[in-house]
């Protein structure tokens, strides 16, 4: 049968299973995921791009259950986490990154109308299956920052912080002011 995380099932047949998948697998397993964080290290100089990023490791759990008593509205809920390898905005220089997220979702597909006044996201479907480590993937994606940055600048290679004492402002009307209160 394969991987299990790689096949495709009705998403009512995973919920009415109770299914849950435990996760623990390479990011390189993850090509869109994979090939997100590799062209951001293609940015650095070869010798700079960290060994062995594609074997970190993504981890977590999905979870799949019905948000109502009658089984009508499947859910996926869960979390998964990886570190990535990815580039300083503000440095440029490689740094380890935590991605993680949590997610609450009722899949739906195009045209089904759900309501609800809970806290699941609702998340559209091509058609009434899915493949959950596509999910896992999306959510990742979604997660990531748009500029990824150490969480301290101070860590970053040659950061300078600003010197307050030297900060000038310029007003360039000044010295039509000066001139106005002369007039007066």
């Amino acid at each position: 049968m394969g991987n299990p995380l790689r096949v495709r099932r009705p998403v009512a047949e995973l919920a009415a299973k109770g299914q849950v998948f435990e996760i623990a697998d390479k990011i390189s397993s993850f090509k869109r995921l994979a090939g997100i964080v590799e062209a951001d290290l293609a940015t650095l100089d070869p010798d700079k791009i960290p060994d062995g990023w594609r074997d970190s490791l993504v981890t977590g759990r999905l979870e799949f259950g019905f948000a109502d008593a009658q089984m009508q509205v499947a859910t996926i809920e869960g979390e998964v986490a990886v570190t990535i390898d990815t580039v300083c905005q503000r440095c440029l220089e490689p740094f380890r990154y935590a991605l993680s997220a949590e997610l609450r979702l009722l899949p739906t597909t195009a045209g089904e109308g759900v309501s609800t006044g809970t806290d699941f996201e609702l998340w559209e479907l091509d058609d009434a299956s899915i493949c959950p480590a596509e999910v896992i993937e999306e959510v990742l994606i979604m997660a990531m920052p748009l500029s990824a940055m150490h969480d301290d600048a101070e860590v970053c290679v040659g950061y300078e912080p600003a010197d307050e004492q030297v900060e000038q402002t310029t007003k360039p009307f000044a010295e039509l002011r000066a001139q106005l209160d002369q007039d007066k």
